[in-house]
């Protein structure tokens, strides 16, 4: 993933989907740390609520869509929900009005956990608002795989094929 090529691939994903699996570490490590010291019924608010605004709407009304097709509105919810600028900024005024304190720890921790343990990033307009395979994606990968890594690693017992300049073909040609 680059900035041409906006996407990951299955291992980039995974390496995507680790850092926030360390986020979710040390917030757990926080919470278990500070546990004595947060107000429960405040912390499970502020992890449910971004569901309850981010998510269950969509959910439902893409559930109810014999199409599957809904509203960009739903997308705009979970994303703006699910974004560590809105939940920082939420933590932010939480502290200036309220004051500090460690139930806030569950907004990242609902984030990371999202994000490192299922995966779930930004929703994109054009993609269904639960995971379905894209043919798309899988075209792409396909062609990744193909002549790149037939450029970048030698296939076992096969000889790298270059042309008599000793210059390897291009991306895609057929060599």
């Amino acid at each position: 993933m680059d900035q041409a090529n906006p996407f990951d691939t299955p291992t980039t994903a995974k390496l995507h989907r680790s850092e926030y699996l360390v986020g979710f570490a040390v917030t757990t490590g926080l919470i278990i740390a500070h546990a004595g010291e947060i107000r429960w019924g405040v912390a499970v608010a502020l992890f449910l609520y971004i569901d309850l605004i981010g998510y269950l709407p969509g959910a439902i009304a893409y559930r109810r869509s014999p199409d599957k097709e809904i509203s960009k509105v739903y997308y705009v919810l979970y994303n703006t929900m699910h974004s560590l600028v809105t939940q920082g900024a939420v933590a932010a005024l939480w502290i200036w009005l309220i004051g500090p304190e460690w139930a806030l720890l569950l907004l990242p921790w609902h984030l990371f956990g999202d994000r490192g343990l299922f995966g779930n990033f930004y929703k994109p307009f054009g993609m269904h608002f639960e995971p379905v395979p894209e043919p798309g994606y899988r075209e792409l990968l396909g062609g990744l795989r193909g002549p790149l890594l037939a450029r970048a690693v030698p296939q076992h017992g096969k000889k790298d094929k270059k042309d008599p300049k000793g210059r390897r073909p291009a991306v895609g040609a057929n060599p």
